[in-house]
């Protein structure tokens, strides 16, 4: 959608992780085929998300609750993300962040589920997480979260994804 605020809340993630001197980048998934395991493996959106994947050293998931679990165009971007890419293991060992935005009252079953999905691929999740309840009122219209708990609270996730990738990340340059 035009207004995707699971997309929002991505990007205010984003602009908080580069105030901590993160470069970031974004995956926009309009265009990606539907997971088929192996037909569509060359088309430009599954590179593309493939080489972010590489190119990381953290990552954060931030989708919309739908019918009590992630939106299926998120778990889509997952299940194209393989396990192996010849003898390596794009994610394991990246430092991964959850997040979800519902249109309702606060949960966390989006969160949850992406969270077993990050331990599967061997990703270190980190224990903190962000739930935004009746995302529609928190955020301006040019985009920006309005300052709230919610807001802190994906601060507080952003801080905790800088100190575990510090912590985790190889020394090389």
């Amino acid at each position: 959608r035009k207004r995707s605020f699971s997309r929002l809340a991505a990007e205010e993630a984003g602009r908080i992780l580069e105030s901590m001197g993160a470069e970031v980048k974004y995956y926009d998934p309009k265009g990606l085929p539907l997971f088929d395991n192996s037909e569509s493996v060359d088309h430009p959106k599954v590179q593309e998300l493939r080489e972010l994947v590489q190119w990381s050293e953290a990552q954060v998931w931030s989708s919309p609750e739908l019918h009590g679990n992630m939106s299926g165009a998120m778990k889509s971007q997952i299940d194209w993300i393989p396990l192996s890419l010849g003898s390596v293991r794009p994610t394991q060992g990246k430092v991964l962040a959850v997040m979800q935005v519902s249109g309702g009252s606060q949960s966390f079953n989006a969160i949850n589920n992406m969270r077993v999905l990050g331990r599967w691929m061997r990703m270190l999740t980190i224990p903190n997480q962000s739930s935004i309840a009746k995302a529609f009122n928190e955020f301006e219209q040019d985009g920006t979260m309005k300052a709230s708990a919610y807001r802190n609270r994906i601060v507080d996730v952003m801080e905790e994804l800088m100190r575990f990738t510090y912590l985790t990340r190889d020394k090389a340059e």
